[in-house]
């Protein structure tokens, strides 16, 4: 029987590193010669922030600006077969739709738009897999529905499962997973008390093997307290605690991970992504100044980006959390692609789900000063611009 011993520590997340988002620049439209730039990115810059990339190559994909697109969005829920209710934002009732209609512009250059039946051929035989949490979970229900939106004819097979769902585009041989892995690391159960093991992956691991396309993500779930904790006590080093520094765990986790890439992952078979945190709206004091709360509640109302014209917003702190996801992938071997749609997503406040989700309640639904999601994102939305970032590094 193993003895858990108390010892705790509180986090207190420090300042956040700020850093200077050029969205202010006109983008201009690709030429071949950008559009081949994009092609050497994987290799040369995977361990450096996208962000701050603009010295180093001829198209900035995570810094730029959001535009109005009226050919948006790709898909229409009601023709996607995977969309989960809590993202289904049209069909539970949310009265606007201008949060559709606005596409991601880069600095200096256009992305390719995404190319459904390109991305079967290309990746006809193979095996596509999102490991994480359920804003994996967001961005694997995306891809499905960007695909099958250019390929309504093509026979599928989906299997629901926990932690494994399988989509497969069976004319094409091509699997799209997600693993529901909401810390990366193992979670075990100990004298009943759940333990989450910050040097252990092993379990989750096994199922990762031996796949073409990994897409990792973690983040969220760290800072949960209370009834939202998803673990009793953490173990590092054979020791038992029942807290530490949420950043320090964060970064012993990430650093166990970066191991079992650098030791399973045959670099010359499969491309490794990670997708870096997405941002929360829960404070509408943090894009408009004027904001109270018998005026604004979290991200209920909101239908428009922020303004970039005149905000600071825009250009606002990068978070803690990405500090050290960022400082583990540099110091691996490992080619691993962070795909950085930190920045870019922190402007859209209105594609959230808020309290059009089918996981709430007519009581909550009432209340949404206390039950908008403000994390998760709606479907068609945000998402999709995220995926044709990983359509743009895969195949250009």
């Amino acid at each position: 029987m193993v003895r858990l011993s108390s010892q705790s520590s509180c986090s207190a997340f420090g300042s956040c590193l700020t850093i200077l988002c050029l969205l202010f620049v006109q983008p201009h439209i690709a030429s071949s010669a950008l559009i081949m730039s994009l092609r050497n990115h994987h290799k040369n810059h995977q361990h450096r922030r996208p962000m701050i990339q603009t010295n180093q190559s001829s198209c900035a994909l995570f810094a730029g600006t959001w535009v109005r697109d009226d050919t948006y969005p790709v898909y229409q829920s009601s023709n996607c077969p995977v969309i989960d209710p809590e993202f289904n934002c049209q069909m539970y009732g949310r009265p606007d739709s201008d949060y559709l209609k606005y596409r991601w512009e880069p600095l200096n250059c256009q992305l390719p738009r995404f190319n459904g039946l390109e991305f079967l051929v290309h990746m006809k035989g193979k095996t596509v897999m999102f490991v994480g949490d359920s804003l994996g979970r967001n961005q694997w229900e995306s891809l499905i529905c960007l695909i099958s939106a250019t390929a309504p004819t093509t026979s599928t097979q989906v299997i629901r499962g926990d932690p494994l769902s399988t989509f497969q585009f069976l004319d094409y041989g091509l699997s799209i997973l997600f693993y529901r892995a909401t810390y990366l690391v193992d979670i075990a159960m100990v004298e009943g008390k759940r333990v989450l093991k910050l040097d252990d992956i092993s379990g989750n691991g096994d199922a990762w093997r031996n796949v073409d396309v990994l897409s990792f993500n973690t983040g969220h779930w760290w800072t949960h307290k209370g009834s939202l904790q998803g673990w009793d006590y953490m173990e590092s080093g054979g020791k038992y605690y029942q807290d530490m520094d949420r950043l320090a765990a964060l970064e012993k986790g990430l650093r166990t991970w970066a191991h079992w890439v650098e030791n399973n992952v045959d670099s010359s078979r499969t491309r490794v992504f990670f997708l870096s945190i997405s941002p929360t709206h829960n404070n509408p004091s943090e894009w408009d100044a004027g904001a109270t709360p018998s005026t604004t509640k979290n991200c209920y109302g909101e239908t428009a980006p922020v303004a970039t014209s005149g905000s600071t917003y825009s250009a606002g702190a990068y978070p803690d959390q990405m500090r050290v996801v960022d400082t583990v992938i540099r110091d691996m071997r490992s080619p691993v692609y962070l795909l950085d749609i930190t920045m870019l997503s922190k402007l859209r406040k209105d594609g959230h789900p808020s309290i059009y989700s089918g996981d709430l309640t007519p009581e909550q639904k009432a209340n949404p000063a206390r039950s908008a999601d403000c994390s998760h994102w709606c479907l068609p939305g945000l998402p999709d611009t995220w995926n044709q970032l990983f359509y743009t590094a895969l195949f250009f």
